[in-house]
């Protein structure tokens, strides 16, 4: 039986979010394992040039909430006895094997070195390979600089020749580990992974407008990606992601609605089934919501490396990964509890999937810097409100 919600608590604190500068726009979703509970939003589509309000049917660039995604579709590959996440990545994508770690600096030239020992499938899924990102990672900002390797975002197969900053095992470094795991999906499934994705999570869920590109009319119900001016207001900085990228990133590539998204989510909710159709076996669900660290642990702070695009990230301690999710191991007070599965998207998308609660929600704008205060302190009032409205 379908949880019920006060919504007016939700409704005020997106109204808030939007009024108060601390978001451009703003929409979010709660759904349980029956049914939507909550859908809202505040704010216009494109400030200054749009009227369009925004809510749960808008289209959003959910950016790193494409990883859970991917990851799924992974694990469907090793439930088929497909994908062993124990074998090295070279063998399913032999040009792995030329990724060298980035050990230090001789003045401007990088010095690189082989790993230690074979970065495996399960390194890439649980962000221990050593692969990072720009943004906080300065040692990535300085070989960008001096090498011209692009980082990602722009969509060029250049950017996989970005090194690892540490060596495979060593710590958790989250990274372009996503985007390598595509191109693994890839290979053993013969095919792209938007087709993949397509085939066999997004079709089989309903989830008719989630996908890598849009089409023309859903081109017509994109935010866009919002900064503030010198004078606090927000403004268009365009769409940021290359339309028509060398290949399709499992790391950040995925648009979707909120509407949409929750579909996924509550998919996980329920052990990996939804209307009847199931997309992952409830013990592979299992794993994914439990530390898959081993020895390693997840960082408290992770400092930024280029404040235009992320603030730090300060989860402080008390915190996992498991297979794609942030795992919190005691309960939030007010909020999720111990054992809920989240992750977030650069342009400050957020979801959470509690399952000892029995919800899952999902709060979305598209806008920089990543984790503003503003942002961060709307993802805790949105969530506390979630909780309280129960």
């Amino acid at each position: 039986m379908t949880k019920s919600i006060d919504a007016g608590g939700i409704d005020a604190v997106l109204a808030r979010g939007v009024e108060s500068g601390a978001v451009p726009h703003v929409a979010a979703i709660v759904a349980d394992a029956d049914g939507v509970l909550y859908e809202g939003g505040a704010g216009v589509r494109i400030n200054g040039e749009s009227d369009d309000p925004v809510g749960a049917s808008t289209q959003f660039r959910i950016m790193s909430m494409t990883k859970m995604v991917a990851t799924t579709a992974a694990l469907q590959q090793r439930e088929r006895g497909q994908l062993d996440f124990d074998a090295p990545v070279s063998e399913y994508c032999p040009e792995f094997a030329d990724v060298k770690v980035l050990e230090g600096w001789d003045g401007d030239t990088p010095i690189l070195v082989d790993p230690r020992t074979p970065a495996t499938v399960r390194h890439l899924v649980t962000h221990t390979s050593g692969l990072g990102y720009w943004f906080w990672n300065d040692d990535l900002v300085k070989y960008e600089s001096a090498t011209g390797i692009p980082n990602v975002v722009p969509g060029s197969a250049e950017a996989f020749k970005a090194p690892m900053t540490s060596h495979p095992g060593e710590r958790f470094e989250y990274g372009i580990n996503t985007d390598w795991l595509g191109k693994v999906v890839e290979s053993v499934a013969g095919t792209t992974l938007d087709v993949v994705i397509r085939d066999n999570i997004t079709t089989p869920l309903g989830m008719s407008d989630t996908m890598f590109a849009l089409d023309a009319a859903r081109q017509d119900n994109v935010v866009m990606v919002h900064v503030q001016g010198e004078d606090g207001a927000w403004g268009s900085a365009g769409g940021i992601l290359n339309d028509s990228p060398d290949w399709w990133a499992g790391g950040h590539g995925l648009y979707s609605t909120p509407r949409d998204y929750i579909r996924f989510q509550q998919a996980l909710l329920r052990g990996g089934e939804l209307d009847g159709v199931r997309i992952l076996e409830q013990s592979t669900v299992d794993e994914a919501f439990s530390h898959q660290l081993g020895d390693l642990t997840f960082p408290a702070e992770i400092p930024t490396a280029d404040p235009p695009i992320t603030d730090t990230l300060r989860v402080g301690p008390g915190w996992t990964w498991g297979y794609g999710l942030l795992i919190n191991n005691e309960d939030v007070p007010g909020g999720r509890r111990a054992g809920t599965g989240a992750w977030a998207g650069l342009f400050n998308t957020h979801f959470f999937i509690d399952r000892t609660t029995g919800v899952c929600a999902s709060i979305y704008t598209n806008s920089l810097p990543f984790i503003t205060p503003g942002a961060w302190g709307l993802y805790g009032e949105f969530e506390q409100a979630v909780y309280a409205g129960l």
